[in-house]
């Protein structure tokens, strides 16, 4: 059902981002401005959280950033190197992103993709006010 979804990448990830070059450059078949509505961005560092909860969200929050669509031939491998840069294990309850398909707006019109989301730790912290909210959910203008 969700077999080779493309993925929206909002930090790290983003085209222009550290983790880019080491995870994805090269490994893409096609990449294209997103953003998603009703999500907030929060950081306590160099890597943001991206929550979706309504009691967290502010009206107009959207994140910006970008669809990728990872090259066949390496899709499931290029998938497992993310879950483990992620923190993210099927099932757990203790990851530090959890791995979800969310409806994301495109010039194109909306796609569904994986998005990584805060887990339950990162949630909590972010609820006991101890993260940032990143302005205007743009982690390239926040970085």
């Amino acid at each position: 059902m969700h077999y080779h979804l493309p993925l929206f990448v909002y930090g790290t990830l983003r085209p222009g981002q550290p983790n880019y070059a080491r995870y994805l450059g090269g490994q893409t078949a096609a990449e294209a401005p997103a953003t998603l509505v009703g999500a907030a961005l929060f950081t306590e560092g160099p890597y943001p959280f991206l929550v979706t909860a309504p009691d967290m969200l502010r009206p107009d929050d959207m994140v910006r950033g970008a669809i990728i669509a990872l090259r066949p031939p390496v899709y499931q491998l290029v998938m497992a190197d993310l879950d483990d840069l992620e923190g993210y294990i099927e099932g757990d309850t203790h990851n530090l992103y959890e791995r979800i398909a969310l409806e994301v707006a495109t010039a194109e019109g909306p796609r569904r993709a994986w998005v990584y989301v805060a887990g339950a730790g990162p949630l909590a912290l972010i609820r006991a006010g101890e993260l940032r909210r990143v302005a205007g959910g743009d982690w390239q203008g926040a970085a």
